[in-house]
């Protein structure tokens, strides 16, 4: 089951201490994990997307691509974001995203 990040501090962390990585109109900062637990994710979409119906169909959709996939999303914390040409993009065309993302944010935790 993939968890939410709601505490302030871990949204700190993002800015000073995550991993980058970039895939398409997909981005993402990544924390490793250090207690155990496992994989939580947050969602940065900016009003630059789209209206609030467009940002929150990107939101659901990526929800449900990181619920098929999440063999591939270890434990940590991810904080992914999504740029303006995403909103244009299909369901096919994120998953695509997502999981090219998912393998370099792997990638750079070896």
């Amino acid at each position: 089951m993939i968890g939410r990040i709601q505490d302030r501090t871990t949204f700190e962390r993002f800015r000073v201490e995550a991993k980058r990585s970039r895939a398409g109109e997909l981005w993402c900062a990544a924390l490793p994990d250090d207690t155990g637990s496992g994989p939580r994710i947050a969602y940065a979409i900016g009003k630059r997307v789209g209206s609030a119906v467009v940002r929150n169909r990107v939101r659901r959709r990526l929800k449900a691509i990181a619920v098929t996939h999440a063999e591939i999303v270890h434990p940590g914390s991810y904080l992914i974001g999504v740029r303006p040409g995403a909103a244009q993009c299909s369901y096919e065309e994120l998953n695509v995203m997502f999981i090219r993302l998912f393998d370099q944010v792997q990638a750079h935790r070896r």
